[in-house]
């Protein structure tokens, strides 16, 4: 049973690449193997890591971003995720105060820690330092008196002399060293445009990493010291309780009713749709849903009596010819857009809908085509709805975020999905019958009538 003390510790670094996936999915299996339910969380919209983090505890990885749900959720989010858990282990993203740009704080890995009540263990890369490591952990620690820094955990040491001094630098700061992890052979995540290679792509050879993250971490930190951390975290600040889908009507669509026929709709797995949320699924079914989960790359036929269709972010790209070498299924997802049932298509699936991707067919949904392109398109966004859709009624406000390294030509339809907000004023994405397909990545939490509005036209088209 969750309860509002729930042990807790949130893994942060003073920049990228300082070692803190390795650590925080390392110390979630380690702590497993001592017997612990652990629940893992991510902050911000990655949708990778959390794969990892499901591996190493047995648990859904989920995400915790103050930018797609709004700070008040955080904390629900993670008791909702953290319910009968022992112990929560929360990895940070970039930097430790490195958020939404030019929005302060917000969606950083501090912030989260402060929604939290967390206390933060600090991964710091000392290969190139040794007293310096002092001044640069003084500053992280005294940046922000609000974010309490429980420890820090050395990354990358060279040698015991090394460990040495370093530990003599930080006394004077005053912050325990909970772990050393010696320079050594990379564990072996593979990465490419995108990030780290999705767990469903490489299965055992990601069972194989994360047993050497744990290994290396139980070998090097002090896991009971970094236990009884985590168990110094108080109540959760504001007194949040645990997260659940929101079932009452929507202001935008007040007709809607969880009550009926419970319509299927087919939600798009496997190695190509990795990306989504699991509160989108959870979401679906407290609206009334039947959700079944399908493979595009050998699943022939979409799962019989299919009403909807959910086709998430992924990596259609790498697998662009095998999507296309599955014609079945692919008409089968055409005919279905063509008879106005509802669909919702996110980065890969607006891709897999488009007539073409890099040279192959794809299911022809859109008069659009696909390819990939040298530039990264990276960034939270704020949008509104251009027109209803499925998802959502003209003039609704969501927040948003967009990571690709394609483009869609053109990009938006003659009605397209978003507007998006700001400096870069643009339309993108498409609304066509019962489309709904955009670039722009949604946690359907922050408003939990999207979901409601999708399963009412699935029982109605």
């Amino acid at each position: 049973m969750v309860t509002p003390s729930t042990p807790r510790l949130v893994v942060a670094a003073p920049s990228s690449g300082s070692g803190k996936t390795t650590v925080a999915t390392g110390l979630m299996a380690a702590f497993a193997a001592r017997g612990l339910a652990v629940s893992p969380h991510k902050v911000g919209p990655d949708y990778i890591d959390p794969g990892y983090h499901a591996l190493a505890t047995g648990r859904t990885g989920r995400n915790l971003d103050a930018y797609l749900c709004g700070p008040e959720l955080v904390a629900p989010l993670f008791l909702h995720g953290a319910r009968g858990c022992d112990i929560a282990v929360v990895e940070g993203v970039m930097g430790l105060y490195d958020g939404a740009a030019g929005e302060g704080e917000l969606a950083s890995t501090a912030q989260v820690a402060k929604l939290l009540g967390a206390p933060v263990v600090l991964v710091v890369d000392a290969s190139a330092q040794s007293r310096s490591v002092a001044a640069l952990v003084h500053g992280f620690v005294s940046w922000d008196p609000q974010v309490r820094i429980g420890g820090v955990i050395l990354n990358k040491v060279g040698s015991a002399r090394h460990e040495e001094l370093l530990r003599e630098a930080l006394d004077s700061v005053g912050v325990p060293v909970l772990g050393a992890l010696r320079r050594a052979r990379p564990v072996e995540t593979p990465s490419r445009h995108l990030g780290l290679v999705p767990v469903a792509e490489r299965r055992a050879l990601a069972v194989s990493a994360v047993s050497e993250m744990a290994e290396l971490v139980s070998r090097g930190c002090d896991l009971p010291a970094l236990e009884a951390l985590a168990r110094t975290a108080g109540a959760v600040p504001g007194g949040a309780a645990p997260w659940t889908p929101d079932l009452s009507p929507t202001h935008d669509d007040p007709s809607a009713s969880a009550e009926g026929p419970r319509p299927r709709v087919a939600v798009a797995g496997g190695p190509a749709f990795t990306f989504s949320y699991a509160e989108h699924t959870e979401l679906l079914t407290a609206a009334g849903a039947e959700v079944v989960t399908f493979d595009p790359l050998r699943d022939e036929e979409l799962p019989d009596g299919t009403a909807g269709l959910v086709i998430g972010g992924g990596f259609p790209e790498v697998y662009a010819a095998e999507l296309s070498a599955n014609e079945p299924l692919r008409k089968a997802v055409a005919e279905l857009a063509r008879s106005g049932a509802p669909v919702a298509a996110e980065c890969a699936g607006l891709l897999y809908l488009c007539r073409e991707l890099d040279g192959s067919p794809m299911c022809g949904v859109l008069d659009a085509t696909a390819r990939m392109a040298q530039r990264l398109t990276l960034g939270y966004r704020d949008a509104v709805a251009v027109g209803d859709s499925v998802l959502a009624a003209a003039g609704a406000r969501m927040r948003g975020h967009e990571f690709h390294r394609t483009v869609v030509e053109p990009g938006a339809g003659a009605a397209p999905a978003w507007g998006i907000r700001g400096r870069e004023r643009r339309v993108e994405g498409f609304v066509q019958r019962g489309v709904h397909a955009s670039y722009l990545h949604t946690h359907w939490a922050s408003e939990p009538g999207v979901a409601r509005r999708f399963v009412e036209r699935c029982r109605t088209s």
